[in-house]
């Protein structure tokens, strides 16, 4: 699974207008010829990813080439169970990556259109946010 080794800050704030807005910044294929672009915005932890990207290596078997364009930088953090109110914020849980609508998150490359499309289809079905597959131009 995917995480970071070294964070600034151990516990981070949600923030306010955290769904808000679409990506600037990963908003077009860069490295392969297929891409699968997010739809909506949402939270993605990297157990979501790690299932993903393990659906796209079986598919291709050993032809192709994968790319995983977001990274679970975030940490969320989480109380034990039945533990009552107050004692302050519960420790890290596990980390997500924030999507944003127009985020490319997983690229293909070296494959038929028609293989990357089956793929990435089975890969979009085991992540939280609606997805489009998309071809570079």
């Amino acid at each position: 699974m995917l995480l970071p080794k070294k964070v600034k800050h151990r516990k981070w704030q949600k923030g306010r207008g955290r769904f808000r807005g679409v990506a600037t910044r990963t908003n077009f294929i860069a490295f392969g010829e297929f891409g699968l672009k997010s739809t909506t915005g949402g939270w993605m932890s990297s157990r979501q990813i790690e299932s993903a990207r393990r659906v796209l290596t079986r598919y291709v078997k050993r032809g192709g080439k994968i790319w995983i364009r977001i990274f679970p930088d975030r940490p969320v953090t989480k109380k034990g169970n039945e533990v009552p109110m107050g004692g302050g914020k519960g420790s890290p849980d596990h980390y997500v990556a924030v999507i944003k609508p127009g985020t490319v998150m997983f690229e293909m490359g070296g494959i038929t259109r028609e293989s990357a499309k089956i793929a990435m289809d089975l890969a979009a079905d085991k992540l939280g946010v609606r997805t489009k597959f998309i071809e570079k131009v």
